[in-house]
């Protein structure tokens, strides 16, 4: 746990002491005719009806468990701000997530607005703000378009295979920060592991009548100072730019004196940054990183220069009675804590984007994540434009954190239907290939998981062989040939779009598996059912093995980690119960490929 851990503090990377959660009861109203602007429900709902914030209203988190459409809903409350929170601060109202399109009044004012459902927007309300009590009223609009950035929420009026039940409105936390006038607005910190330090880019902002605005950064390990660097803050710009030297003495643990994370060794340095102007004290914030490097090289993917073999577990993210929303911090470490005594080093968090507090954690227990982007499921000119303003802001707002090692902003030709054959669709994924290398060259960046790539550091296949001989053979004989695409390794798409060729890259299994029991007439898994945990952990154990036997072959990811509503395949139930013994699983995940060689994967 790093210093700066505060419990359900929503932005562990930034964090000041002075700030309330508004989460709780809200008054809330259904808009199905669109009416309420212009009846000025900012003022004021017509409806007695509340809302339990941030659970949705298709939840029964939320009270409501509503699982039809509404197109536009409201939610109003009065918030109390002492007066010596506003005193000297600016007042900034923080909403972690609202799908799709939020408008925010602050006592009857309109304060501003927000496109795309999956991370953070603030405003500042200094100015509407009043000691006392205070009415906040979000609108909030969402649509069945398949345009829209979505993920695995259905946009028919029923659930369907793998697409399920809406999210509409405030479905992460809402809170008001009082931040000094003169205080850290942006932070950008970016580990040179093999330059031993650690650059720091960011923005303080202050008001232009304020001079000789300096800024502090400590960098500390264990409690212990590493290093501290002094830097005065440009009035015309407020931006920062910052290199700090890491290296320390070293010891028996750390003999190189610089302190990697990795999952066998989460170590986190932390941040304190103090603002001060004429040396008086303005802001002091806390934030944390790892120091680790990222890259692929020679068929491998290489973490701190050493090969990584990635053991992933598929992760939708979903809570039987609080659907995407996890119904406490707690529930966000429970589902780590499973993943790693499952034997898995990680996991690729499907067609979600989470709460920033699951990133923490992965961060402080060691969990690797694959980051992916929620899909649109069309092709047109408004959705090109939506994905490419929605995905800069989730690669800006979780770029800091050193669990996540890969970007995967396409998923299965999902709203590039075309892409094999379409140079449109094709260049429009190089294009965002491109665009998250220019904002994070770290990272390795997958384009389209699972089938017709085109520009992609790591090729990933998705592959639902139920048989491990038969998996073993077909990968064993016609590895070439399916990385080239000539042969489709699933029986229906081929790895590789159009005029695009293998260029040595790391292969992973990013989807196998997907067993379900035959513990119910109800819900689906890949393949036929299987009956009891005999049959499971054969089958399991099979195509597990048979993925680790292959030396070219560098990781794979299981599916998945619980049910998902129809989809009833994980290894735990939605009520997170494990369905099979879990150190049985974990022995399949870590026995060794070859026992005379001790090989491990």
């Amino acid at each position: 746990m790093t210093i700066s851990y505060r419990p359900d503090y929503p932005r562990p990377q930034l964090v000041r002491d002075t700030w309330d959660n508004l989460n709780g009861s809200w008054n809330f109203a259904f808009d199905d005719d669109d009416r309420g602007e212009r009846e000025h429900w900012e003022q004021g709902l017509p409806s007695p009806q509340t809302i339990q914030v941030p659970f949705s209203y298709e939840t029964e988190k939320s009270g409501l468990g509503d699982t039809t459409f509404h197109p536009v809903v409201w939610y109003s409350r009065i918030v109390r701000v002492p007066e010596e929170n506003i005193k000297g601060n600016r007042v900034v109202l923080h909403l972690e997530g609202c799908d799709d399109e939020a408008r925010v009044w602050v006592n009857g004012t309109f304060a501003g607005s927000h496109l795309g459902g999956y991370t953070r927007f603030s405003l500042d309300v200094t100015d509407w703000i009043q000691p006392g009590e205070n009415r906040v009223t979000v609108r909030a609009r969402d649509s069945m378009d398949p345009a829209q950035m979505r993920g695995k929420q259905r946009w028919v009026p029923d659930s369907f295979t793998c697409w399920y039940v809406q999210t509409t409105g405030i479905w992460k936390t809402v809170w008001l920060e009082y931040v000094p006038l003169c205080a850290v607005t942006e932070l950008q910190i970016t580990p040179l592991l093999a330059k031993g330090s650690v650059e720091l880019k960011g923005k303080v902002e202050a008001p232009k009548t304020m001079k000789d605005v300096t800024l502090q950064v400590e960098a500390l390990f264990e409690n212990a100072r590493v290093s501290r660097v002094q830097v005065p803050i440009p009035a015309k710009t407020g931006r920062f730019h910052v290199v700090m030297d890491l290296l320390s003495e070293p010891d028996d643990r750390y003999p190189w004196g610089l302190h990697p994370w990795s999952p066998q060794d989460p170590a986190l340095y932390d941040l304190h940054l103090t603002v001060r102007q004429a040396g008086a004290v303005q802001d002091d914030v806390w934030s944390y990183f790892g120091l680790r490097e990222i890259r692929t090289q020679n068929g491998q993917v290489l973490l701190n220069g050493e090969p990584l073999y990635q053991r992933l577990l598929l992760d939708q993210g979903y809570w039987e009675e609080s659907g995407l929303t996890p119904p406490d911090e707690a529930a966000l470490q429970e589902d780590i804590e499973k993943t790693l005594q499952l034997g898995y080093n990680g996991v690729r968090k499907h067609q979600k984007v989470e709460d920033e507090r699951f990133f923490y954690w992965a961060d402080v227990k060691g969990l690797l994540v694959w980051c992916e982007a929620p899909s649109a499921y069309a092709f047109e000119d408004n959705a090109v434009q939506s994905f490419t303003a929605r995905w800069t802001e989730i690669v800006r707002q979780y770029e800091n954190h050193p669990s996540i090692i890969t970007w995967t902003p396409f998923n299965e030709s999902w709203g590039i239907g075309q892409i094999k054959t379409d140079p449109a669709q094709q260049h429009f994924t190089q294009a965002i290939y491109h665009l998250t290398k220019s904002l994070d060259p770290m990272r390795p960046v997958i384009v389209n998981d699972g089938w017709e790539h085109t520009v992609s550091d790591i090729l990933t296949l998705h592959d639902y062989e139920a048989d491990g001989a038969r998996f073993l053979a077909r990968y064993t004989r016609f590895l070439d040939q399916i990385c080239q695409g000539q042969v489709c390794h699933n029986g229906f798409k081929a790895a590789l779009a159009d005029t695009f060729t293998y260029q040595g890259q790391p292969i992973i299994i990013s989807e196998y598996g997907g067993i379900a029991l035959q513990n119910s007439e109800s819900g689906w898994g890949y393949g036929d059912k299987v009956q009891g945990e005999e049959a499971f952990l054969r089958r399991f154990g099979s195509i597990t093995r048979a993925i680790r036997q292959i030396p070219q072959i560098v990781g794979y990811c299981y599916t998945q980690i619980t049910d998902v509503q129809q989809e009833q395949n994980g290894l735990m139930d939605m009520q997170r119960h494990f369905k099979v013994d879990p150190e049985k699983i974990r022995a399949l995940n870590t026995e060794p490929v070859d026992p005379e060689s001790g090989l491990y994967r």
